[in-house]
């Protein structure tokens, strides 16, 4: 592979989701009444919204009439691979399509990017199956550029989860959409869970949150207070699952976090990393004898960011994340994502990234995460992937990746011998 080779990119983050009215066929027979109900009281919510003026009517029709063909490729997979063409986006990782009470593809009972541990666990477990019965037939169309996210309430009664996992498994989806929160439910260190993760370390199938679920209830109308706080919850599992040990007793597991960005990683880590390297506030708290590992190293091991539309700012902390730690997504076909100007878009973030490293956040760590088979996704990324060249990339290339790589050495500082001269050094 020469520098001028196009990418080969793949969305770590992208949705779909049928039009929710048309799940009816994927739900079990028993579930079709408590389904009428729950299209029934979803719209009278969507009414009483646009009667108080909630909704942001304008932009949402704006949208739909500007994006309508291509907005069918959310459900549609003939439109969705027209679309990930014409972005330059070779293969995909599908996660389902909001919850929001303005979605037009919500998964039945509310069980879609809004998975949370408060749904009816019957109710909760038949929606998930439904969306994933279909989602298995979806990313079929054309296995080599989809792995589909299946959804996994975990809260659930653990047969009858992992029977799902086999199950998601057998269909040939590629990973599992767990909670971010698990209200009045065990936390994720309880051990409780770990036939579950157990479970999906040996079926190979990483395991992801999502920002969406969130306390709404407890911000009112105060949207600023959301969004600040909704990438916070789906990150809140790493810290129960590394420092319970989860993953120094399941080495084979990954676990993601997605549309939460990566800003808030170097920080975390460093806080961690400070902590179980010797200051001396960690040491008084916990000797944390059962990780015999810093955190950093379950970082690079076990976790991974699907890092959204990802940020200069980001991107210019890649080496205290780990450039193989993040994943770029378009979160096609979400407003907020980079569809259907993904080629620009990326123009403006990595124009000065080295070729390299690009191509390990655009595609190459989220085929290693996820499975995809890059020798046969190769034509493809050579006929529709952006070239470093259109990406603005310096054509003076090795002397650029030459200076990045002695940038790289010093990433995570904090693990110096100078920071860390001895245990019990309050750094």
């Amino acid at each position: 592979m020469t520098y001028s080779d196009p990418y080969l990119v793949i969305s770590s983050d992208c949705h779909a989701g049928l039009p929710t009215e048309e799940y009816r066929p994927y739900l079990e027979r028993r579930h079709h009444r408590a389904f009428d109900d729950f299209l029934a009281q979803r719209a009278a919510r969507q009414a009483e919204m646009t009667r108080l003026g909630v909704r942001n009517e304008a932009f949402a029709t704006r949208w739909f009439e500007e994006h309508r063909e291509g907005l069918r490729g959310g459900w549609d997979p003939t439109q969705r691979i027209k679309e990930l063409d014409g972005d330059g986006v070779a293969g995909e990782v599908v996660f389902p399509d909001a919850d929001a009470v303005d979605s037009r593809n919500a998964a039945p009972f509310g069980v879609g990017l809004g998975l949370s541990g408060d749904h009816d666990p019957e109710l909760g477990l038949a929606g998930a199956r439904a969306h994933n019965r279909w989602l298995a037939e979806f990313c079929g169309e054309h296995p080599e550029r989809h792995r589909g996210v299946a959804l996994l309430p975990v809260t659930a009664e653990v047969p009858q989860v992992l029977a799902e996992i086999a199950r998601a498994h057998e269909s040939g989806l590629g990973a599992l959409l767990i909670p971010a929160m698990w209200c009045d439910n065990p936390p994720y260190h309880d051990p409780c869970y770990d036939p579950v993760w157990a479970a999906a370390a040996e079926a190979g199938l990483p395991l992801l949150t999502h920002s969406g679920a969130t306390p709404r209830q407890e911000y009112g109308d105060h949207l600023g207070i959301y969004v600040t706080e909704v990438t916070w919850w789906p990150a809140r599992p790493l810290w129960f699952l590394l420092w319970s040990g989860v993953f120094e007793r399941h080495p084979g597991l990954r676990f993601g976090i997605a549309e939460s960005g990566c800003w808030w990683l170097p920080n975390l880590l460093w806080f961690m990393d400070r902590l179980y390297l010797g200051a001396h506030g960690g040491r008084k708290l916990s000797p944390f004898s059962g990780l015999p590992r810093p955190p950093h190293e379950y970082l690079d091991r076990n976790v991974f960011i699907c890092a959204t539309n990802t940020k200069r700012r980001e991107l210019a902390q890649r080496y205290e994340i780990g450039v193989d730690n993040i994943l770029w997504g378009s979160d096609f076909p979400h407003p907020e994502g980079t569809w259907p100007h993904t080629r620009r878009w990326l123009r403006d973030t990595f124009h000065d990234i080295p070729v390299s490293e690009t191509r390990r956040m655009l595609g190459l760590s989220a085929a290693e995460v996820f499975g995809f088979d890059t020798a046969v996704l190769a034509p493809l990324a050579a006929r529709i992937g952006p070239t470093p060249a259109e990406l603005g990339q310096s054509a003076d290339q090795p002397a650029v990746e030459a200076s990045w790589a002695r940038s790289r050495e010093t990433g995570r500082h904090w693990l110096t011998d100078r920071d860390f001269p001895s245990l019990g050094r309050d750094t």
